[in-house]
């Protein structure tokens, strides 16, 4: 059984920083690509960060420069370091993998960063 769990999440004033963990059972996260994806209240879920097998990595525009994105294959674990946050980051951070056209979603963190 796939399971991911992010943690890390929690409040911040506005130019702090989280690091988010997403760690994995069931699934090797070592073959495949790992997203960060948010969804703020009221709107849609939105991809923040992935990153590759092979270590690419690509990010929202909006986090570009702040956020960035890292994995530990021996703790199958991905991470999302942000850092000067916003408060317009404030969202349920998800993290997501695929196997076999079938995408396992954690159950989310919450971040709030306060002004």
């Amino acid at each position: 059984q796939v399971q991911l769990v992010e943690s890390g999440g929690g409040l911040v004033q506005a130019g702090g920083s989280l690091r988010l963990s997403c760690a994995a059972s069931g699934i090797s996260f070592g073959a495949r690509p790992v997203g960060w994806y948010r969804q703020a209240s009221g709107k849609q879920r939105e991809l923040v960060a992935v990153i590759s097998s092979g270590e690419t990595t690509n990010y929202a525009d909006f986090v570009r420069g702040r956020f960035t994105i890292s994995r530990d294959n021996a703790k199958n674990t991905v991470y999302l370091q942000m850092n000067s946050l916003k408060p317009e980051d404030t969202a349920v951070y998800f993290c997501k993998v695929d196997r076999f056209a079938v995408s396992y979603w954690g159950q989310g963190t919450q971040v709030t960063v306060s002004a």
